[in-house]
């Protein structure tokens, strides 16, 4: 005999006749112990139920005794609560219906309290009439397939929960930008605010305008550095005696509400003591005592710089100036002959520092045609060059103002707005700038 495709195939031999013989008999196993033996679970059952024959591979499952289950159990008795209720509920009555069920999937419980799931399909033999006579029912074990199922159910769990987890944080993370973007909303909202009430408590602190006065012309400027932030610079024009005008320009030190504290009650205090007696040296060292008294000796020491003058008309239609200064920069005179010079105040301390302070007084005439420049020293150190490091200085302030001179006050403030806007990044710092003069001839009054 000889294997041809897996199967066995007489060739004639007498060897091959043995071989044959024996794998006949090797094939030649008894119904009987095909039924006990089979890998799957058989069992008969009467029409009520009642066990009638099981095979030893259903019992060996459940780990039960033949003698314990035929005749004395149902078949229902070997299901779990659940198996039961669906096997009076369903399986019962649909067998009894159809004649036949296939792949049911039930749970037997087991000796040992544990529970087998199984798939069951069941048929229902009859007589030669049609009549029921019994059940046949085939038992095939699911552990795999249950375990297969679960794992399946699982990961399809597993799934579901890393979905609605990422829908989760894919909503915490809408809600976390939308809260991020009303919060941005809120905070520039909040900041537009803040710069329009910065805006108005700043102006507050200046003049709304100048005032005219005959025979004189009138510029300023005021660049605040940063919109959030109060600016320290100040500056002021006004009437002594209708003869007299009185003028100052300074910075108090640091920004915000302190400095704005101290910015209104440097201009106030310069205005009462201006009318009481308006000679510089006097008006700065009245200055200097609120000052020193309001804040040094208070333990938050706080000062300012401060240029303050006083004009009064000259006999040949020009005006008088004379300036006291306390730590400010020097005052910028253009020329009506094309030259710009210093008006120098040498000696003037810082206003408020120390409590007695020695102020220097200068004097000059402005000319008809003549301008007089007061700056802060924002425009003087703005930062220049390539490298940004370069301060602008005094020097190239007098060779700015002697390239344009002689030029009325708006002439040379115009030009000085447009060297600041020239700057750009490099002008950190508040500045102001007011510029007195003399018409060289009749023309519009002061603005």
């Amino acid at each position: 005999m000889c294997r041809t495709g897996g199967i066995f195939e007489p060739s004639g031999t007498g060897d091959d006749k043995a071989m044959d013989a024996a794998f006949t008999a090797l094939l030649e196993d008894s119904a009987e112990e095909l039924y006990e033996s089979a890998p799957c679970g058989y069992l008969s059952t009467l029409m009520d139920g009642t066990i009638a024959k099981v095979n030893t591979t259903l019992l060996g499952w459940l780990g039960l005794e033949r003698e314990a289950v035929v005749g004395r159990k149902y078949f229902a008795d070997l299901l779990t609560v659940g198996g039961k209720l669906y096997h009076e509920t369903h399986f019962a009555p649909l067998l009894r219906m159809q004649g036949e069920l296939r792949g049911i999937a039930l749970e037997m419980k087991t000796a040992q309290g544990g529970r087998l799931p199984v798939l069951v399909s069941s048929v229902i033999k009859t007589g030669s009439m049609g009549e029921p006579l019994l059940i046949r029912t085939t038992v095939f074990d699911a552990s795999d397939r249950r375990a297969y199922e679960e794992e399946l159910l699982r990961r399809r769990q597993d799934a579901e929960r890393a979905r609605a987890e990422a829908e989760r944080a894919r909503a915490e993370a809408e809600r976390a930008r939308a809260e991020a973007e009303q919060a941005r909303r809120q905070a520039e909202t909040d900041r537009e605010r803040l710069a329009d009430a910065l805006a108005v408590l700043q102006k507050s602190l200046l003049p709304h305008t100048l005032p005219v006065l005959p025979g004189l012309e009138t510029a300023v400027y005021y660049h605040t550095a940063s919109p959030d932030q109060l600016g320290g610079d100040f500056y002021d024009l006004f009437s002594l005696d209708g003869k007299r005008w009185a003028f100052f320009l300074g910075d108090v030190c640091g920004k915000g509400p302190q400095a704005a504290a101290l910015t209104s009650l440097t201009r106030y205090t310069l205005r009462a003591a201006a009318h009481h007696d308006p000679e510089p040296e006097t008006v700065l060292t009245t200055l200097n005592a609120v000052l020193h008294e309001e804040y040094t000796a208070s333990g938050d020491p706080r000062y300012c710089t401060c240029v303050f003058g006083v004009l009064a008309p000259a006999a040949d239609g020009g005006m008088t100036v004379r300036l006291g200064s306390g730590g400010h920069p020097p005052a910028l005179v253009l020329r009506g002959d094309g030259r710009a010079e210093y008006l120098p105040t040498p000696g003037g301390m810082l206003v408020g520092a120390l409590p007695a302070v020695p102020f220097a007084t200068a004097e000059t005439t402005l000319a008809p045609g003549e301008t007089l420049l007061l700056y802060t020293d924002g425009l003087t150190e703005a930062r220049t060059g390539s490298t940004g490091e370069e301060l602008y200085g005094e020097d190239a302030l007098l060779a700015f103002a002697a390239g344009r001179a002689p030029a009325p006050p708006r002439a040379v403030i115009t030009a000085l707005t447009e060297l600041l806007e020239g700057f750009g990044d490099g002008l950190n710092d508040d500045t102001a700038l007011l510029a007195l003069g003399i018409p060289a001839q009749d023309g519009p009054g002061a603005e």
